[in-house]
């Protein structure tokens, strides 16, 4: 008999709103398996499902687990082990009801390690491509520690930090990204269709033409020409250079040190990398996992070199006896702010919190600095495309100042 599926709104213990989508045989029996969870029940109906039920595979795309679906899983998890379910029924459970294929197929490879006597941490260090090594270790420390569900809870606050982040630098490069496309479209069909036809009444009336009109016309030619097709190569031959260049480390490095160089993106790199590396350290750190093995973790996660070989550095001194305040102090990429609240939390004996205070000012400085970049490239990006093509007509039109005159001499000598 086949099930169906059923859309839910449910509160965890701890009041979390959390949606998804459970398969069951009626909505009484949905309801008793998410009470069961330890979920109360906020909205449950059936979904609607379309037929279609084609699937395309495409490698690296179709096959990837989204951060957020990571998280919500990790919450998932952690009130269902907190509410006393084996950690085999719970993977049982949320493998029913994840709407990600890749992430489903995960959990029930997970728990069918764990059923044959597997650690939670040693079944997902087999997935390095869904579970970073962050993710391993933290579970690791919870497990050992007897805190699974609190450490998952973490994770979770740790992952979605993390992909809020993301996702108002990103909202922030969108839009300029999306307004330069629309000045490319926009101006090469200015010059395929509209300039030909001013370059063919020029050539009939014989009429000199300003400097900028040549300029305009000289690029209507190529981009009409073949010379686009060698054009379009040189731009995707560039791209593939630089992405190989910056796939070896030295190539790396020294892109990471230059995006911190420029005067609005550079701050805002250096705080989001900053930001990644106090949240993530403190995460660990709070997690119990060994400072030496929690500074290699927040290296790898950081995502600029610079702060990365800072991290490595520390790491070594540390490992010699020094604090790590001093040791990253040695590094021009921390601030003293940084270096200065780290010292206070070896002092006071509480550096996982005082890194998530570190975190969370950084956090507030990228959603600040974001929203003021915001505003500001708005009306810049609208003057530079009304230049532009301001630019194509008037010069266009230039000539026409020309034209009269010539009509004139020449209907006087007629």
């Amino acid at each position: 008999m086949p099930t169906t599926t059923f859309d839910y709104k449910v509160r965890d213990r701890d009041g979390h709103l959390i949606s998804g989508s459970l398969e069951g045989d009626s909505l009484a029996l949905v309801s008793s398996k998410l009470r069961e969870m330890g979920f109360a029940p906020v909205e449950i109906k059936q979904a609607a499902r379309v037929n279609l039920r084609t699937e395309i595979h495409i490698p690296g795309i179709t096959d990837r687990v989204k951060l957020k679906d990571i998280a919500l899983m990790s919450r998932q998890l952690a009130t269902m082990v907190s509410a006393g379910l084996t950690l085999v029924r719970a993977l049982g459970v949320l493998a029913d009801q994840i709407d990600s294929k890749p992430l489903r197929e995960a959990l029930l490879q997970i728990r069918q390690d764990v059923e044959e006597g597997s650690s939670l941490s040693g079944a997902i260090e087999k997935l390095p491509k869904i579970f970073p090594p962050l993710y391993v270790a933290m579970v690791r420390a919870g497990e050992v520690g007897g805190q699974l569900d609190t450490v998952l809870l973490k994770l979770a606050t740790t992952l979605e930090k993390q992909v809020e982040l993301r996702s108002k630098v990103r909202s922030a490069m969108a839009y300029p990204a999306m307004v330069s496309c629309l000045v490319v479209v926009i101006v090469t069909a200015l010059m395929i269709f509209v300039v030909p036809v001013f370059k063919h009444l020029f050539a009939q009336l014989g009429a000199p033409l300003p400097v900028p009109t040549r300029v305009v016309i000289d690029i209507s030619n190529v981009i009409a020409s073949i010379w686009l097709l060698a054009v379009i190569g040189s731009i995707v031959a560039i791209i593939v250079a630089f992405r190989r260049w910056i796939a070896t480390p030295s190539g790396r490095r020294k892109w990471d040190a230059f995006k911190l160089k420029p005067p609005i993106f550079g701050p805002l790199a250096h705080k989001v990398a900053l930001a990644r590396f106090t949240s993530t350290l403190s995460s660990l750190l709070a997690a119990g996992v060994p400072i030496i093995e929690s500074l290699d973790i927040v290296a790898d996660n950081s995502g600029n070199q610079v702060i990365a070989d800072a991290v490595h550095n520390a790491q070594n001194g540390v490992r010699e006896g020094a604090a790590l305040s001093a040791s990253l102090a040695l590094s021009p990429a921390m601030p003293v702010m940084v270096t200065q609240m780290i010292e206070t939390g070896e002092e006071s004996g509480a550096l996982d919190a005082m890194l998530d205070k570190v975190a969370t000012f950084y956090d507030n400085e990228v959603n600040r600095t974001v929203d003021s970049l915001t505003s500001v490239l708005e009306p810049l990006l609208i003057v530079s495309m009304g230049a532009v093509i301001g630019f194509i007509v008037v010069s266009m039109y230039l000539p026409m100042f020309n034209i009269y005159s010539i009509i004139q001499n020449k209907g006087s000598s007629a």
